[in-house]
């Protein structure tokens, strides 16, 4: 059984945002603990804020991995210049330095470039129009067809920059198909 954590529970917002958030509300639970508690319970009060400094940890060891702004921006630029077999190279390799079974799909569909499968899930992803400068319902339409068709249980559609249309922005809450926009690309890029 796997656990997840509500996407709008208290941890899950503090993990979102900045580490010093985390690290001033339990300073702050401390701190009224300490003030306002009778002395001989109050360090017990205290350690309630424990949970709290813990999800600040983690979120400041993420921030700390997490790459640049400029980096990100210097990533994206250079995909933008890449051609569609480099790019679709460098997804490939990504994708398999993270342990996916990779292939590419010919043929089967107009609507799918790559089949990816992990641990028995298997993953469809759309990569093509990465550099397109609007992305509409009919390309996360024919994705989620095929989805669908070829009983996949996740379909990826990568977007490096561009508009995504707020109809197929509010597509993938009502079908199958799992849309993301990429803003960032692994370093073999």
């Amino acid at each position: 059984m796997k656990l997840k954590m509500a996407e709008n529970s208290l941890f899950a917002i503090l993990l979102r945002s900045p580490w010093w958030i985390s690290f001033a509300i339990s300073a702050a639970i401390v701190t009224a603990c300490l003030a306002w508690l009778p002395r001989d319970i109050a360090p017990f009060a205290a350690l309630g804020a424990a949970p709290i400094f813990v999800i600040g940890c983690m979120a400041a060891w993420r921030q700390f991995k997490a790459p640049s702004g400029a980096k990100v921006e210097a990533i994206r630029a250079e995909a933008a210049a890449m051609s569609w077999k480099d790019f679709c190279a460098a997804l490939e390799n990504a994708w398999k330095n993270e342990g996916q079974s990779v292939q590419r799909v010919a043929g089967q569909t107009a609507a799918v470039d790559l089949q990816l499968e992990k641990n028995g899930t298997l993953t469809l992803v759309s990569a093509r129009r990465w550099k397109a400068a609007n992305h509409g319902l009919e390309s996360l339409k024919e994705l989620s067809d095929a989805v669908q068709r070829l009983k996949a249980d996740h379909g990826v559609y990568v977007v490096l920059q561009g508009s995504v249309s707020d109809s197929a922005r509010a597509m993938p809450r009502s079908t199958a198909c799992c849309c993301s926009k990429v803003t960032r690309l692994p370093p073999c890029c």
